[in-house]
């Protein structure tokens, strides 16, 4: 019971964190609008987060985990309303609508496959390894940023408050994932846990000479 007790607890923790997490595209979408276009900015990062949602909630799904489905449930229908507002004042509005159109094929194609597959514990293995494999890309995409912090010395191009709500986050999931012992939820969120904290150790070897700037982008 009490380890049942405790499951949930974090689960809901980490749902709140990452819902909070997925908010930050509001941001993002707000400054679009003030502009009144997205200027070079790529719709990838929204396509690529709507992606990894549907997918997790397609394993959340097979799994039957209550706050799987529901938090990338809301992360899914989110990033299709940033996509929206993105190609609204995208200067390349083909462009965004192919991306986007190719992602959602991509979807389909696996909704389609996984609902019609007998062997449920296949599926299952199946779904999990797309969706633990397409988060570790997305983790592992700051590594070229990180290459010219060391190169420059410099922390000011890392966004602490995002570094470290990434480190929360991924820490909780892997705790959970470790509850209810379930590898493809452990080994990308074990993975957003190393690369954050090797990110936040960067602040410690390269001090920030404008702190400021630097923890509130």
């Amino acid at each position: 019971m009490i380890s049942t007790e405790i499951k949930d607890i974090l689960a809901l923790s980490a749902s709140i964190c990452t819902v909070l997490q997925f908010l930050a595209g509001v941001l993002v979408c707000k400054k679009y609008i003030k502009n009144g276009t997205t200027g070079d900015s790529s719709v990838l990062a929204f396509v690529t987060c709507f992606m990894s949602c549907s997918l997790w909630l397609r394993y959340g799904t097979l799994i039957r985990d209550f706050f799987v489905v529901c938090v990338n449930f809301f992360g899914m229908l989110l990033q299709i309303c940033y996509i929206i507002i993105f190609t609204l004042y995208s200067l390349k509005r083909c462009t965004t609508l192919r991306q986007f159109a190719a992602a959602l094929t991509f979807i389909l194609i696996v909704y389609l496959y996984s609902g019609f597959q007998k062997d449920e514990a296949l599926v299952t293995k199946q779904i999990g390894f797309l969706s633990c494999s397409l988060t570790i890309l997305f983790f592992a995409s700051p590594l070229v940023l990180l290459a010219h912090v060391i190169r420059a010395k410099n922390t000011e191009s890392l966004p602490f408050p995002v570094i470290m709500a990434s480190m929360v986050v991924s820490c909780q999931w892997f705790a959970y994932g470790c509850l209810i012992d379930d590898q493809f939820i452990q080994i990308p969120n074990f993975m957003g846990c190393v690369l954050s904290g090797f990110q936040l150790c960067l602040f410690l070897i390269y001090p920030n000479k404008q702190p400021d700037q630097a923890y509130f982008i």
